[in-house]
């Protein structure tokens, strides 16, 4: 079928990728995102944070756009986004909203079966107030007032070693669960991940814009991007202060950068744009 269009759709991690890993800045990267929304590729933020958070974020970035959340549990679509319902949505709060997991209250109670096995290994989100989340953040109460409306999965600060944080994913997955291990945390959630959101929405722009050729591009640091680093038609390693590149099984249309967080994001993209339509295959 002939295209009329091309578009690019620019899936983003968040900490540690478009936002600085200490500070959580993002000025580096405001004038490759005012460029890129200038040539109307869309930035779909794409994290283990909650709606509250990227809400807010989105404001003071500038996007306006979809955004995927709390590693992949949902997809928070605003009404003009598409020009239809999207399948399967739910609307809510202003926004529709596709849902892939099971609410939070799900893995609190898993939590509680795990604590009899580790108990003192680990610290749930949950029993964190705000003053605890900034200490283990570094956000401000402000932002982890934000960060506690969680609404899917439940972030673990994990206490103990390596090989007991492995016996515990281990047996949280003979509870049915998924765990990912993020920047920070250990996210106990379903099976959900931000590579199956990524698609879906892909597949969803691309049915209701038959006319418009789609590619894809996603950017992450950590291990809970891989997944989507994996399906996306380029994948953009950001490289780390606190740990190595995500580790890929892909071969092509990988790049690794050499800055951090949002200057090695725009060091990315300042590569691949403009001539972006031409490098890029479809995903």
């Amino acid at each position: 079928m002939k295209t009329d269009e091309q578009k690019v759709l620019i899936f983003t991690d968040l900490d540690g990728t478009l936002l600085d890993h200490y500070t959580y800045s993002f000025d580096a990267a405001l004038p490759t995102i005012d460029r890129l929304q200038k040539m109307g590729a869309i930035i779909v933020p794409n994290t283990s944070k909650t709606k509250a958070e990227v809400i807010e974020l989105n404001e003071r970035i500038g996007l306006a756009g979809a955004f995927i959340i709390e590693n992949g549990a949902a997809i928070i679509i605003p009404k003009d986004f598409l020009p239809e319902k999207p399948r399967g949505a739910q609307w809510a709060s202003g926004f529709w909203v596709v849902s892939f997991a099971p609410r939070r209250s799900h893995w609190t109670g898993l939590l509680s079966k795990l604590a009899a096995d580790f108990n003192g290994e680990f610290e749930a989100f949950s029993d964190m107030d705000i003053e605890r989340i900034c200490e283990v953040t570094g956000l401000s109460k402000e932002d982890a007032s934000l960060a506690s409306q969680r609404q899917y999965g439940e972030p673990v600060l994990w206490k103990s070693s390596a090989d007991r944080q492995e016996a515990f994913i281990q047996q949280a997955k003979k509870y049915g669960a998924s765990p990912l291990i993020g920047g920070r945390f250990v996210h106990l959630c379903g099976d959900t991940n931000k590579g199956k959101a990524l698609l879906w929405l892909v597949n969803e722009y691309k049915r209701q814009h038959q006319r418009i050729s789609i590619s894809s591009i996603a950017l992450g640091d950590g291990k809970n991007d891989i997944a989507m680093l994996e399906v996306a038609g380029t994948a953009v390693r950001i490289a780390s202060p606190a740990h190595e590149p995500p580790q890929l099984t892909r071969e092509t249309r990988v790049i690794t950068t050499k800055g951090y967080g949002p200057v090695g994001w725009t060091e990315a993209l300042d590569q691949l744009v403009p001539p972006i339509h031409n490098t890029i295959k479809e995903n």
